[in-house]
């Protein structure tokens, strides 16, 4: 398979296997825009590249995942992810700030929290004051969570299944173990964070690990019967919504570009108000016998407002009916009209530069 894309698309493509073992061919698309002053998106000079491994911010498996990779097969629901700092308004510092996101319908909000550490007292640990902060980074890191290895016999440890990488998180009950220890830095509103072993939501925008839940749940069942019965493949009971890689309160139904974004406390200024850009991405699938149109679809948005821009990935994928080599090319993007009239045609394609080499050899 030959992949061409036209204008400034990362493209890429693969085959892939659903759970029932058929093959798809799956092709992806991402394009990166920067958010301008007018509250308008441009595509970017420097267009950021596919991601074919999970990239995380320090240390795999000890940290969270910053880009997951790109090709999942499908995702039910678009993705919306932020990867960002809250930031105290006017850069005065504060003990605390709510930050905002909000995509189209979907409205997410919680309180940024200034460093606090667990404080011993007579019968239990309680948070100390929290201390003023102009910028706070929002990664998993900082919310609640963690693992708690304080407990000197192993079989005692214990992981917060719904945050691996993140803080504040413990079961022990020894009070001196947890004097000192610090707090996350993102919670809910109205509900503080006040004990070590609650059960919290970890707040942040991220990438949610996939061996945490409640994703984790949704990867489907790996025991004796399906070694018998559907190894190498999926489980029956997989479920796509593993592929899902924002938490469940940032799922939206399938954005098509154009929706109103708008961020509080996530820059500088306090406020960030743009639109997403609605942009086309076809696909054509060129067969050695026919051709036909894929339907992609937009499922990832990041937003940094950091950096001032936004990616947006489209997917989309068809079951394989013939053999690959079948499969003689796959165009993303919008061809030229004398490309489309030489396929139209049964004709090859040749541009003027190809023309040039073609004159020197001769």
């Amino acid at each position: 398979m030959n992949l061409v894309t036209f204008g400034n698309i990362e493209a890429g493509v693969t085959l892939a296997t659903d759970k029932h073992g058929y093959e798809h061919v799956l092709v992806v698309a991402k394009v990166t825009f920067t958010i301008k002053d007018d509250g308008t998106c441009a595509p970017s000079d420097e267009q950021q590249p596919l991601v074919y491994a999970d990239e995380f911010y320090s240390e795999p498996g000890f940290s969270a995942v910053k880009y997951e990779t790109d090709f999942a097969l499908f995702k039910p629901k678009t993705d919306v992810l932020l990867n960002g700092s809250a930031y105290a308004p006017g850069s005065k510092p504060a003990t605390r700030v709510t930050v905002s996101l909000q995509v189209g319908k979907m409205v997410k909000s919680f309180n940024v929290v200034g460093n606090r550490y667990w404080k011993r007292g007579l019968m239990s640990v309680s948070p100390t004051p929290p201390e003023p902060f102009t910028v706070m980074p929002i990664t998993y890191e900082n919310a609640f969570g963690g693992v708690d290895d304080t407990h000197k016999d192993p079989a005692k440890h214990r992981t917060y299944l719904l945050n691996h990488v993140g803080k504040g998180y413990y079961t022990n009950t020894d009070l001196a173990l947890m004097d000192g220890k610090p707090l996350p830095n993102t919670e809910e509103i109205n509900n503080p964070i006040t004990k070590p072993d609650g059960k919290y939501k970890p707040m942040a925008f991220g990438v949610v690990g996939r061996a945490w839940q409640p994703r984790a749940s949704y990867a489907g069942t790996y025991d004796q019967q399906w070694l018998d019965e559907h190894y190498p493949f999926l489980p029956p009971d997989f479920d796509n919504r593993y592929f899902q890689a924002a938490p469940e309160d940032q799922w939206c139904e399938h954005l098509r570009g154009g929706e109103a974004v708008r961020l509080v406390n996530l820059t500088p200024e306090g406020k960030m108000a743009f639109r997403l850009p609605v942009f086309e991405v076809p696909v054509k699938l060129i067969y050695r016998s026919h051709n036909e149109e894929l339907r992609n679809i937009l499922d990832t948005v990041i937003i940094e407002p950091d950096k001032r821009r936004c990616i947006l990935t489209w997917r989309g994928s068809t079951r394989l009916k013939e053999k690959p080599n079948f499969l003689y090319e796959i165009w993303v993007g919008a061809p030229s009209k004398a490309r489309l009239r030489a396929l139209e045609t049964g004709k090859r394609y040749i541009k003027w530069a190809d023309l040039h080499e073609l004159s020197e050899e001769i």
